[in-house]
């Protein structure tokens, strides 16, 4: 599953949530996004927007460490600030590389992390090192 949407993250559930088209997701929803009769439905979730991987004092790993608390077995989310072209890259350069065949999605991440990394206008690291994979890394 992959979103390419904004959400916001607080210690306080009612204050956690992704955006939709025409709304919020809360944080409370996630275990009926992410599991079906309490099994893993998601293997792996993207979320492809700023700072999903960020926590606060008082819960880490923002958006991703939620979904996966919530059943998603993998997450990849974002540190700080990104660039909406470099991501595109990222994320295209991943989903290559993960369809390419036996590969586990931490060499998927890493690869594409190299790729943007070669690239002559994304090489400084607030580009290549803002993902982070949270969960399954297999």
């Amino acid at each position: 599953m992959h979103l390419a949407t904004h959400g916001q993250f607080s210690s306080r559930l009612e204050d956690t949530f992704i955006l939709d088209f025409d709304g919020q997701i809360n944080v409370k929803d996630f275990d009926t996004l992410f599991r079906s009769q309490g099994k893993t439905i998601v293997e792996l979730l993207v979320l492809s927007a700023c700072q999903t991987a960020t926590g606060d004092s008082r819960a880490a790993l923002g958006l991703a460490g939620a979904a996966v608390r919530a059943g998603a077995r993998s997450t990849i989310a974002s540190l700080w600030q990104i660039d909406d072209e470099s991501t595109a890259m990222f994320v295209s350069a991943f989903y290559q590389e993960l369809k390419s065949g036996k590969i586990t999605k931490a060499k998927a991440v890493h690869r594409a992390q190299l790729q943007l990394l070669q690239h002559p206008n994304y090489k400084a690291p607030s580009f290549w090192s803002a993902y982070v994979l949270i969960g399954n890394w297999l």
